[in-house]
């Protein structure tokens, strides 16, 4: 059986970095973000209607990337997607699935919003944004009951972080 580790956060909160580092230092699967890749293929961000698919995608790349690996490194889950429908859409129809797949997740590590501000690309909405999705993220968690370990600093400091937790019996 596979082990999941999802790094969840607001944009511009060091995920991807995180988990490409906690990849290469296991030898594990990385799942990326679909997002990403969505949004370049677009050159746009998705629309409500196309929520579902993302949310879906994410979770059908992290269930391949479990059938190969024993560790599987997920940078966001459906959960991301699913709050990103309520903040942009007002819509929270993806939120209890999302949930769901998020409790299968061995691991949820949360990035704070604490990392210097970098305007990039299609997924960019500034500090403000950022500060108010992460406490809806937090908010989500903590009201469903899933533990997660909050992880703050610079790159190093994230990197210890997530170590140490991979490290401590659940």
């Amino acid at each position: 059986m596979s082990k999941l580790v999802a790094l969840l956060g607001a944009e511009c909160t060091g995920k991807s970095t995180l988990a490409e580092a906690l990849a290469a230092h296991f030898n594990a699967g990385l799942v990326t973000e679909y997002l990403r890749e969505w949004c370049a293929a677009h050159g746009r961000t998705p629309q409500q209607h196309e929520q579902a698919h993302i949310a879906g995608e994410q979770a059908r790349r992290i269930d391949a990337a479990s059938r190969e690996h024993a560790l599987v490194i997920c940078d966001t889950t459906p959960l991301i997607t699913a709050l990103c429908s309520e903040h942009y859409f007002s819509d929270d129809s993806l939120t209890a699935g999302a949930l769901a797949f998020q409790r299968r997740c061995d691991l949820t590590l949360v990035c704070a919003p604490d990392l210097p501000w970098q305007a990039d690309g299609f997924l960019r909405d500034g500090p403000a944004v950022r500060a108010r999705f992460d406490a809806r993220l937090r908010d989500a968690l903590a009201r469903a009951e899933v533990p997660w370990v909050d992880i703050r600093g610079d790159d190093g400091a994230r990197l210890t972080a997530a170590l140490s937790a991979l490290q401590t019996p659940a």
